[in-house]
């Protein structure tokens, strides 16, 4: 009797070594982002140089799996729609996580599948099915029912998401949607090398991102702040260290994932921290967790899956 099934384990750890990235980086996303609301683009840019570091230093100890590509100008300018796609999107993204609580960042960044089949179907110029449709009205559903105005008054005011926070919420699904589209379309300009993709889309989005930090200011609040008695500069430099590492850890972890596990698989693990997400933030920030939200993300999870 076999006691261990090797391809069993081998999927366990991958989904599990994905959940745990992708947790790590949201809470510790949050703890920065709550500490220094006023550096979000420097935050970010710090975190894609951090992966571009880790993907030479990968390069240098594993010359014969992973190499980076060589700095050609025609594949960057094939490469610009991608690359600017991910940084937008991920600039929106961390600009919805400073705005919200942990717990209901899955409810407003809940329109990625209806959006994602929305522009899948526009550039393939093709009909979902109507399971599919069915799936998206659920996830819409839920995502309303989650962003609709609360009755209950004793809510505190920082608990409830304002309109611009929805906003980057949306505007951030929508990019993921574009992203997911367009990375199929770009794999061939990297030698269909996910690692060659990984390091351009970085590399790239620091560039892109760097005339923005400059524009707004942030080194200059950053010194302000390092001259101030009240900023806990620990876990900005901890938590961009970490968020930088396991940002790049979450790379590796999405590209085994969907190598080894089913997209059914993929959907449950991505509920299960999805319920894990919303319990972690009430019990690590104290989040306000009502009725209409638990709701919300049960609606939103059952149509994703």
């Amino acid at each position: 009797m076999t006691v261990f099934n090797p391809q069993r384990l081998q999927v366990v750890g991958v989904v599990t070594f994905y959940m745990a990235s992708a947790l790590i980086m949201v809470f510790v996303n949050k703890a920065v982002l709550n500490g220094s609301p006023d550096l979000p683009l420097l935050f970010l840019l710090l975190q894609v140089l951090i992966a571009v570091i880790l993907l030479h230093a990968s390069a240098a100890v594993h010359g014969d799996k992973i190499k980076i590509p060589k700095l050609e100008m025609e594949v960057a300018k094939k490469l610009i729609p991608v690359v600017s796609v991910n940084i937008i999107g991920l600039v929106f993204n961390t600009l919805c996580l400073r705005d919200v609580e942990a717990s209901f960042f899955q409810i407003a960044r809940g329109l990625v599948l209806p959006l994602t089949i929305a522009v899948s179907s526009c550039y393939t110029r093709s009909t979902p099915s109507r399971m599919v449709f069915m799936a998206a009205g659920i996830v819409t559903l839920g995502f309303m029912l989650g962003v609709a105005p609360s009755s209950n008054s004793a809510l505190p005011v920082t608990a409830i998401p304002s309109t611009l926070s929805l906003f980057y919420g949306v505007l951030s699904s929508l990019f993921i949607a574009f992203h997911a589209v367009l990375i199929k379309n770009s794999l061939p300009y990297c030698n269909n090398s996910t690692i060659e993709l990984a390091w351009w889309t970085n590399a790239g989005s620091a560039i892109l991102i760097l005339p923005f930090v400059i524009l707004t200011g942030e080194p200059s609040k950053l010194y302000s702040l390092a001259q101030s008695d009240n900023w806990n500069w620990a876990v900005f430099l901890w938590g961009t260290i970490v968020t930088g590492i396991f940002g790049f850890l979450l790379c590796i972890a999405g590209l085994l994932s969907i190598k080894i596990t089913s997209p059914i698989t993929h959907m449950f693990s991505s509920a299960a921290r999805s319920v894990l997400q919303t319990a972690l933030g009430v019990w690590i920030f104290n989040d306000i967790l009502t009725a209409s939200r638990v709701v919300s993300i049960s609606v939103i999870l059952g149509g994703t899956m």
